[in-house]
């Protein structure tokens, strides 16, 4: 049994990603491949990358070994927000998503001040900007849906890259693949250090490059790479940068290992969870502004539940409910394993309830391989 646990521990993403294509493969089997068409994983991507969004800025909140229960109605306000500044004020896009994110910016420092100066706990911050952020989205659009929204507004939300540049793009990633698999043979052999051996290296080379090659052309069979796929693409290159090339993101790992420890290091320990509730609150911008231009209007109700689907995105994608464990690659593919059961789900009009069933047992479950695989390791 310490075996198998040991195994899944080692290889917990390639799990992960097994678990996906079974998934695929039983919706597709169900649904008479209708699953698996290009136009359905367009769809299922766009809606992952709202999902994925708020996930970039909770993985970090969690990893610090902190919670944030207020982000899917932070989400409906700066949603509202952003609906109100173009259909009322008329505000041009780029200033529109500069005054989103300014204030997302300064709810999330607000947040992150409770939590780290004034030691309130964050599952009591969350709890009541949940609350309150739904009540003040109720109050601002009256309880009615804002729109219609421009169509600059509507484009970040249900537009799609040319061909082209679809293929572009595939091509730069492939490339920066290859640029990172140089560096880090380099890396290892100035330092003295055994290199992996070059069939490994090129064998997950090659698979990268097929894996990008068929999202490509998936893609581009339908009406391309969707703009929200685009962001939450760049999104994960930034957010993996910071956790795994920079200070901060090691002293992000350092505070939710042993806080006090960290502390006694010299580390600024509020300072830095100050800033990943603000980080997380951006997010929450970007995750609004989509949200609302995906649906073409602001909605009383967006972003209802969306906390919990983060949050369930993370522990599914590994991230370690006792902190200083996780990545964000990891979890965006939990995001696609909750957004793949919806829209299979959904295709096969399982009812409300059982959607809901499905997601909280798997979620449970996520947590308990967490808490099996990790037991006396701290």
């Amino acid at each position: 049994m310490n075996q198998v646990k040991q195994l899944f521990t080692r290889y917990k993403m390639l799990a992960l990603v097994i678990a996906i294509a079974l998934i695929w493969v039983f919706f597709s089997w169900q649904t008479e491949g209708g699953f698996v068409t290009p136009r359905n994983l367009s769809n299922l991507l766009r809606q992952m990358s709202i999902t994925g969004i708020l996930a970039c800025g909770m993985v970090l909140v969690i990893i610090s070994g902190e919670i944030d229960l207020s982000v899917g109605s932070l989400l409906g306000l700066l949603g509202g927000v952003a609906a109100i500044l173009d259909v009322v004020y008329h505000v041009p896009l780029p200033l529109n998503l500069a005054i989103v994110a300014a204030c997302g910016l300064v709810i999330g420092l607000a947040n992150g001040c409770m939590t780290a100066y004034l030691r309130i706990p964050s599952f009591i911050v969350g709890l009541g900007g949940m609350l309150a952020f739904r009540g003040i989205l109720l109050g601002i659009t009256g309880g009615t849906t804002i729109a219609p929204v421009s169509p600059q507004l509507v484009y970040v939300g249900q537009g799609y890259l040319p061909p082209l540049a679809g293929v572009t793009l595939g091509v730069l990633l492939f490339a920066l693949t290859l640029f990172l698999t140089w560096r880090q043979r380099r890396n290892r052999a100035l330092h003295g250090l055994a290199a992996h051996a070059l069939m490994r290296d090129v064998v997950r080379v090659l698979a990268i490059g097929a894996v990008l090659a068929g999202f490509v052309y998936t893609l581009n069979s339908y009406d391309g790479i969707p703009v929200p796929v685009l962001l939450l693409l760049v999104l994960l290159g930034v957010f993996s940068y910071i956790t795994s090339q920079t200070v901060f993101g090691r002293r992000i790992y350092s505070v939710g290992s042993n806080m006090e420890a960290t502390r006694l290091s010299g580390i600024n320990v509020q300072a830095v969870k100050l800033w990943i509730f603000g980080i997380t609150g951006v997010m929450c911008a970007l995750a609004g502004l989509v949200n609302t231009a995906r649906l073409a209007a602001g909605s009383p109700s967006a972003g209802n539940m969306g906390e919990l689907d983060a949050i369930a995105a993370c522990f599914i994608g590994g991230t370690s409910m006792r902190g200083g464990s996780g990545t964000v690659y990891g979890a965006l593919l939990g995001a696609l394993v909750i957004t793949s059961l919806d829209n299979g789900m959904s295709m096969l009009d399982v009812d409300s309830y059982w959607q809901m069933i499905v997601k909280g047992s798997i979620l449970v479950l996520a947590v308990w391989v967490d808490v099996s695989t990790r037991s006396g390791r701290r």
